[in-house]
């Protein structure tokens, strides 16, 4: 069996790793992994694939940035030649990018089954390209791996369910993986100039980074918290920052980081600040409270027992839901047994679902 990953953005290598290194245990499967380019990162050097422990990309489709319509053209062109080259039984991907949308049309159009790692999310914010992403995805798919039992649910409303399984998250596969690998090298990967005591925090959607009122808000919540926030941040995101004069003595900002360093910083820190989809619930695997400075969340299982908090970019808000604390430690386990990847290869081997 012949299976074609195509991924675009870095939190997807991440995603797809955990799918990779299980691949690698079957001699009767073969994957064809490849990197849209959508998202252009310095950081994806040789290093990062050997962090993640998987092989380079076969074929990097060097699409870059652009509007959305232009950059999802560029990738069904690029895309198709792949397909039509490789011939492969299965097509996977992941989350909700225009990588992810573009592969399923790539892959649909030529009678090729789709399989989406992710599946049956929804913010139930259509204003989201995200969204729209997700959706157009899961209804040309032939198979739907859902992150959570919720997922399911939204699945039978869509009338998917009899297409999809419940696989758990690629990314709690991954947490466990690296978080054991730290417990064994644990002077590895950490990162210079890090206080003692720190809340971590990420900004990166446009909802917040292109709205200078909402900027002013969150930084003005994180210059009057208890700890340094320490803040990896974007050249383009840093830029905004320093042109705003956001720079605030309780701030920490430092260059972005790779992954190994991200859950080290994790595992070291107070509490989390973000508007990334991943890092709530990378935050609720590791155990630390975050709160999420976006309108709405589509991790809603993250929010049982005060885990995560939806805050927007109220200023008040943000204060408040850092100084709250957890109401109970149980966590509800939606996400399945750390073992979503192993699910996901065996029912792609077992399926024989053709176009």
């Amino acid at each position: 069996m012949k299976i074609v990953s195509i991924i675009g953005a870095r939190p997807q290598f991440i995603k797809a790793a955990t799918v990779t290194r299980e691949i690698g245990k079957h001699d009767d499967v073969t994957e064809i992994l490849v990197h849209t380019g959508q998202h252009y990162d310095k950081n994806m050097s040789d290093v990062f694939f050997e962090e993640l422990q998987i092989p380079q990309p076969k074929y990097n489709l060097e699409v870059g940035s652009g509007t959305h319509g232009a950059q999802t053209a560029k990738m069904l062109i690029k895309i198709e030649e792949v397909l039509l080259e490789e011939k492969p039984d299965w097509v996977l991907v992941y989350g909700d990018t225009n990588s992810t949308i573009a592969g399923a049309l790539a892959a649909v159009k030529l009678h090729i089954p789709v399989a989406h790692v992710e599946a049956c999310l929804r913010s139930f914010n259509r204003k989201m390209p995200e969204e729209i992403n997700r959706i157009t995805t899961d209804h040309a798919s032939s198979l739907l791996f859902t992150a959570t039992k919720k997922s399911i649910m939204q699945s039978a409303k869509e009338g998917l369910e009899e297409k999809t399984v419940f696989s758990g998250d690629v990314m709690y596969d991954s947490i466990l993986f690296y978080k054991e690998f730290l417990k064994n090298n644990p002077d590895s990967h950490s990162v210079e100039g890090i206080p003692d005591k720190f809340y971590l925090a990420t900004i990166h959607r446009p909802q917040n980074t292109d709205n200078p009122e909402r900027m002013k808000s969150i930084f003005s919540a994180f210059e009057q918290l208890k700890y340094p926030v320490v803040l990896p941040l974007h050249p383009r995101t840093h830029k905004i920052v320093n042109e705003m004069g956001l720079n605030g003595d309780n701030i920490v900002i430092i260059p972005p980081v790779s992954y190994l360093e991200m859950i080290k910083l994790l595992n070291d820190c107070e509490k989390v600040l973000t508007d990334s989809g991943g890092l709530q619930k990378e935050a609720y695997f590791m155990q630390r409270q975050c709160i999420t400075m976006r309108d709405e969340t589509e991790w809603v299982d993250t929010l049982h027992n005060n885990w995560n908090t939806i805050t927007s970019a109220d200023e008040e808000k943000i204060l408040a839901a850092v100084n709250s604390e957890i109401t109970d430690y149980k966590q509800v386990n939606e996400f399945g047994n750390g073992n979503a990847a192993e699910i996901i290869v065996n029912t792609l081997k077992k399926s024989n679902i053709t176009l």
